[in-house]
């Protein structure tokens, strides 16, 4: 079985504050370290009350300070919110704290919806158009510092922060392939053009000094449980989630309902289903079955696994669930 890795939204539950989703993120941090996750990434979104990591690079060092071995990473920063050099300098440090074990996750959507991008960024259409250079910009501030270099990441320069190419779309597969950089794919909410980005990836990679050969990551909505029917209801927290970001009213991660039925309306529930059509539900017997096919049929190197859980003990069983099929 390839890597297994976390991706955490820092979920904030009904009645519950930032503060515990981040006790809770550290919690499950330190267990996915013992049960041989790869990696554990948070993400930046902004101005959603249910996702506590809009500052992500503070989330992880939060993270990275508590853990000892596990790679810790944004999953990703969205670059048009921010200028290279800030980034450079936050991930350079991040890099200097906690040396080996940062990665740096760019993504170019803003992680908001547009009136709070415009808060973030008043040119953000302009900013997002910038990407690719921007991007380029980023990667050479990392590299070693040129004779009469006159703007320098301190810290960050010479450090070489692995750095990632996330997208739900071609446009970043094309970028990654042509930067010659890995790949994350956002599978786990956008899965329409998987298949198809895959093979964009794949096809363009061109060598550079940072990755010899083409390496993808696909985000993986997982909810295992010792029984499918409990498996099925821990989801309905995220079905909810996403019914109500279709209905524009983004919340807090609601409990688990026993039937969606009277929650969404029909044509919600096939929104839904199609965003989440690659979701992996059941227990640890009936998921075997459902990873085997899923990386059979897009040849991923590794998987980002995520999971909207209300109960933080259920999430954690879940994820656990998840690690000890790679020890089957």
């Amino acid at each position: 079985m390839i890597p297994f890795s976390v991706l955490d939204l820092c979920p904030v539950v009904v009645d519950a504050t930032p503060a515990d989703a981040f006790r809770n993120s550290l919690d499950l941090a330190r267990h996915a370290e013992q049960w041989g996750y790869q990696r554990y990434w948070l993400a930046e979104h902004h101005n959603m009350v249910g996702i506590a990591s809009a500052a992500t690079s503070v989330v992880m060092s939060h993270i990275a300070s508590g853990t000892q071995r596990i790679r810790v990473g944004a999953g990703g920063v969205m670059l048009p919110n921010h200028s290279p050099l800030v980034i450079a300098e936050q991930f350079g440090t991040l890099e200097s704290l906690y040396p080996g074990r940062i990665d740096l996750a760019l993504g170019r959507a803003p992680g908001a919806d547009g009136m709070t991008a415009r808060a973030l960024r008043r040119d953000s259409v302009r900013a997002a158009e910038r990407f690719p250079q921007d991007v380029a910009e980023l990667l050479t501030l990392f590299e070693p510092a040129q004779p009469r270099q006159v703007i320098q990441a301190v810290p960050g320069c010479g450090l070489e922060v692995p750095v990632w190419i996330l997208g739900s779309s071609l446009f970043g597969a094309q970028l990654a392939a042509t930067l010659g950089l890995p790949f994350g794919f956002a599978s786990h909410f956008a899965p329409e053009m998987l298949l198809d980005a895959l093979d964009v990836y794949r096809r363009y990679f061109q060598p550079s000094h940072r990755l010899a050969k083409p390496y993808v990551m696909l985000g993986v909505n997982c909810v295992l449980a010792d029984t499918d029917a409990e498996a099925r209801r821990l989801f309905t927290s995220a079905q909810q989630q996403f019914t109500n970001l279709f209905r524009g009213a983004p919340g807090k991660v609601q409990p688990p309902l026993d039937s969606m039925d009277d929650y969404w309306s029909p044509g919600e529930k096939a929104g839904v289903d199609r965003a989440l059509r690659l979701a992996i539900v059941g227990t640890r017997d009936s998921a075997r079955a459902q990873f085997d096919d899923f990386i059979a049929r897009t040849q991923a190197d590794e998987l980002m696994l995520t999971a909207q859980i209300f109960d933080h003990e259920a999430r954690l069983r879940s994820y656990q669930l998840a690690a000890a099929l790679r020890e089957d």
